[in-house]
């Protein structure tokens, strides 16, 4: 039997039902370019990818789908041929953003008096508050495209990290005040939240139409 010749679910089953080698080295070389590709991705939106990071961090995902006796894996729902592609992709992303989010508190923890905005903008888009939430993805969307209608604003990149900052991550207007970065007291974050607060309300009112502006 030739391993490149199984569909992914075939593969994967096959896997998990024995220990050769052959199927596993077939699994690492099939869905490597894939968790490579979600890592490299992923990490550009906050820094440039090192090498040695993105290998680190590929480890880190097939680590992940092995660890409990590959639990990731047997507990998956084979809906489909290509589920399991989204469910790697998942996954992958999931652990570069674990890593970032780790690497952003350890920063703010070390007493250091710079601190790197992206990190902070970093665990606010990983935060899982809504992740099973498919209705509030879509307001967070439709949020997001409100407050981009402001890029042209020099403040722009500033105030939208302190509307997610504050929205999503649930940071006080007080701590975002302490990010060296912002450049504004309590009160001065305070101000820029109400001001987008009340543009972006007005916004999705404004969207949906007469009948949830009347409460309907």
């Amino acid at each position: 039997m030739d391993p490149r010749q199984l569909s992914a679910q075939e593969l994967v089953q096959l896997c998990l039902a024995s220990q050769d080698q052959a199927l596993w080295l077939e699994f690492v070389r099939r869905f490597r370019p894939l968790i490579f590709g979600v890592v490299m991705k992923t990490l550009r939106r906050w820094t440039t990818p090192d090498p040695a990071l993105v290998d680190d961090l590929i480890q880190d995902t097939f680590l992940k789908l092995c660890t409990n006796n590959c639990r990731a894996l047997r507990d998956f729902d084979y809906a489909h041929e290509n589920a399991l592609y989204g469910f790697l992709k998942t996954v992958a992303s999931n652990v570069v953003q674990d890593h970032i989010r780790t690497a952003y508190s350890q920063k703010r923890g070390s007493g250091r008096e710079e601190e790197d905005f992206e990190m902070a903008m970093a665990t606010v888009a990983t935060s899982t508050s809504f992740a099973d939430d498919a209705h509030r993805r879509i307001l967070i969307s439709e949020i997001k495209t409100c407050l981009d209608r402001q890029a042209h604003e020099p403040n722009f990149p500033r105030d939208s990290a302190i509307f997610w900052l504050y929205y999503r991550h649930g940071l006080t207007a007080k701590a975002i005040s302490q990010i060296p970065s912002v450049g504004l007291t309590t009160k001065g974050v305070e101000s820029t939240l109400l001001r987008l607060t009340r543009m972006v309300r007005a916004k999705l009112t404004e969207k949906a139409g007469p009948r949830v502006a009347s409460g309907g």
